[in-house]
């Protein structure tokens, strides 16, 4: 939205009159970010006095702004609007930054700050533009299992999804770390309903008895390179083959067997053990009927 007062637009397109500082800034999306606008330390403003405007550079788009005695901000963009803030008590102190909340890819631009001084004539004070730049990890990539559209011919196809910005993919021969020819490729690059990047690269290249293939996917701006490999081995369709000592189902079955045979061995011992163990317990222990016949009384003589 564009400011509609005319006292407002003639403000913002002034004559210039303070060097211009340039700045650059990067943030993740979602996330949350400044963009400095500040004057010397020490410095002190009324708020009566200056007038503070946000603004994108190219598309005049409003950001937000202060006004003296006006805490109106019906003219900011509905895309900035209860995002972007700026400090009362900082702007008391020369400290105009501009607080961004919950990053978008949108976002991606460039910010003019502008302050003007009521009692300077409204010269220009301060003039600050902020290059945003935005960023979002693409998801790891994955690459699906190599299919043979003719025998002469191996086909590999990458996927990689919700980053940000635009990535460039390269494919890779495992074996010796080379690049392989980008000719051999067709990148498909578009923007989701987040305005993220997804990302579809098929390879189709000529059919080799072992091949040892990676997807790259770079996102520049994070300096980050996300690289996933799909292996082919005698039979198309292997990927990442992991090679293990090679035992048949036979002898799998009968090492099994001979296993649950020491075991029952081993309980049938411990069984007998146990009951002979008992056996010679009850016998020491047993005193026959003696032991519970009362003896016979002593009758004496009258």
């Amino acid at each position: 939205m564009r400011l509609g007062s005319p006292g407002l637009l003639l403000l913002l397109f002034s004559s210039l009159r303070a060097d211009t500082q340039e700045k650059e800034v990067r943030a993740m999306v979602g996330s949350d970010v400044e963009l400095s606008c500040a004057c010397p330390e020490g410095s002190r403003f009324d708020l009566n006095d200056v007038y503070v405007y946000w603004q994108t550079s190219e598309s005049k788009t409003v950001v937000t702004y202060h006004i003296p005695q006006n805490s109106s901000l019906d003219n900011v963009d509905s895309h900035y609007r209860n995002r972007a803030l700026m400090s009362p008590a900082g702007m008391q102190r020369g400290d105009f930054s501009l607080r961004l909340f919950n990053v978008t890819p949108q976002d991606e631009q460039k910010f003019h700050c502008l302050v003007l001084s009521q009692s300077l004539g409204f010269q220009e004070v301060l003039s600050v533009v902020v290059t945003l730049h935005v960023a979002a990890n693409f998801s790891v990539p994955v690459v699906s299992a190599p299919h043979s559209p003719s025998q002469d011919e191996l086909t590999f196809t990458c996927t990689s999804i919700n980053g940000y910005p635009r990535p460039n993919v390269y494919w890779i021969n495992k074996t010796d770390n080379s690049l392989l020819d980008q000719a051999l490729q067709n990148d498909t690059v578009f923007l989701n309903t987040r305005g993220l990047y997804d990302v579809v690269s098929v390879l189709r290249i000529a059919w080799t008895p072992s091949l040892n293939i990676g997807c790259c996917i770079e996102n520049v701006l994070l300096r980050q390179n996300l690289t996933v490999g799909s292996q082919t081995g005698n039979n198309i369709g292997e990927r990442d083959k992991i090679t293990e000592n090679p035992v048949s189902t036979r002898e799998k079955t009968e090492v099994t067997w001979s296993v649950l045979a020491v075991l029952c061995l081993l309980v049938a011992v411990a069984v007998a053990i146990g009951w002979v163990c008992r056996d010679r317990w009850l016998r020491r222990s047993y005193a026959g009927v003696w032991a519970v016949r009362p003896e016979p009384e002593l009758a004496g003589h009258v």
